[in-house]
This record gives structure tokens, sequence and C-alpha cells, in this order.
């Protein structure tokens, strides 16, 4: 018999420690600046140019391409190498655990990706990076360089529905794994969320590591309440046995 498949589902939890703000937590940007989700709303986005101006210096401030993988990215990493079956399925839109080492083709990205944006108009995609240096030159709000479209992360936004064929893929894991390990998530933001109770419905071993309750403790065969990048290593260390 081979060995157990296990998905990490991540929230913004497992990137505090890179450095990345949380968005629901005690310390989150919700709680601090409620109306900074104006930002990432599709509607409030698209009609003021002012949301978008606020949003870009928002992403230059937060400085999200300077993060690099914490020791919790780095323990799923290691997981994955030591031949374990390990799939990824991420809230997160950092790009970390590709970074740790994670094969890009075993991450399933529910949010998108912050490291490129997209035109909304055209469809085109080029770096975050480059969208940020013409910020930094004094373009407030950049304009798609083909067709003169509006530029935005090529991240789910409130208001955008999830790609339907990736969360068919994430469905097919929580169903078919043998754990399911919800880390840094509230389990709070649907259908993302529900995968946790799908995967125990279907059977897996259901462990949930965050800080503050969820929905899903319940269901869950155990919940761990310690910091995070120690918590997951020690807890990977243990299922790789």
């Amino acid at each position: 018999m081979g060995k157990p498949l296990v998905a990490v589902f991540s929230g913004a939890g497992m990137s505090t420690d890179s450095g990345i703000p949380d968005y629901r937590g005690p310390q989150g940007l919700w709680r601090r600046e409620p109306d900074a989700e104006k930002l990432v709303t599709y509607e409030y986005y698209m009609a003021d140019p002012e949301v978008r101006r606020r949003s870009w210096r928002m992403r230059a401030e937060i400085g999200a391409l300077a993060a690099g993988p914490n020791a919790a990215h780095l323990a799923v990493a290691e997981l994955e190498r030591s031949g374990t079956p390990v799939r990824v399925i991420t809230q997160n839109v950092d790009g970390l655990h590709q970074l740790a080492g994670v094969p890009a083709r075993k991450v399933l990205e529910l949010h998108g990706t912050a490291r490129e944006v997209v035109c909304t108009a055209c469809g085109v995609r080029s770096g975050m990076e480059e969208a940020l240096d013409r910020v930094a030159a004094g373009e407030p709000d950049p304009s798609c360089l083909r067709c003169g479209g509006i530029l935005k992360a090529a991240t789910v936004m409130f208001g955008q529905h999830l790609d339907p064929e990736v969360l068919a893929q994430a469905v097919a894991i929580a169903k078919g794994c043998h754990v399911f390990i919800a880390v840094g998530s509230t389990l709070q933001v649907q259908p993302a969320a529900s995968l946790a109770g799908m995967a125990a419905g279907a059977g897996a071993r259901l462990i949930i590591v965050n800080a503050e309750e969820t929905p899903y403790d319940p269901l869950a065969d155990e919940v761990i309440r310690e910091p995070i990048g120690t918590a997951l290593p020690a807890l990977l260390a243990r299922i790789a046995g």
C-alpha cells in the first residue's frame, strides 16, 4: 500500500511569518482598516480610479513580492520531497509554496496569483513587478500597454467567481485525500472553506492548525492552536514518520 495522499489547505495565517498581513485575524487588515476591503472588491475597483490608485499603493507598501517562504512553507516542500504524495490547495496569492520548492503543478491557487497582472479588457497577462515599477515611476493607475484597458492583479477579487476548473480539481483532491490539513485559515470564505467538510465527509483525517476557532473544528480529528511556524513542521514530520 502506498503512502497516504496529504492535502494541505493554506490560508493567510500561513504567510504572516513571511511578513504578509492576514485579513481576518485579530490584527488583520480588515479589522484595522475596514475600508480596505473596497480595494479588492471588483465592482469598486472597476468603477473608481481612486480605489485603483489606493489599491496599487497598498500593493507597493505591503511588499508581497519581496516576501520569502517561512518555516511552514519549507516544511510542506520537505514533505513533498520525502516521497509523500502532497497536494497544496491555497487561498493565498503570494506564490510562496512554489518559492519554497513545491512543484507548481502540485499547487492549486484558488484565488489566483498576485505575482501577475491581467488586463480586464483584453486578458493579456504580465508581471506584477513590471506594473509596480510603473507605479513607482509615476503612473498611479497603470493601464494595459496593449489595449489601454484597466489592469488588476491576477487574483480573484470579492465579487468575482473562482475558476471552476481549479475549484473542481480542489474538490477532487479534498474527496480523494487521506489527510486534509487546514492551516492558517478561518475557514469562513466559501466555497473554499467547504473543502474541509468535504474531506471529512469522505473519510479523510481532518487536522486544523489555526490560532482561532473555525466552523469546522467540531469535525476535526485534531485541532492545533500553536504557532504555525513551529506547529506545522512538527505535524508534517510526524506524518512523514
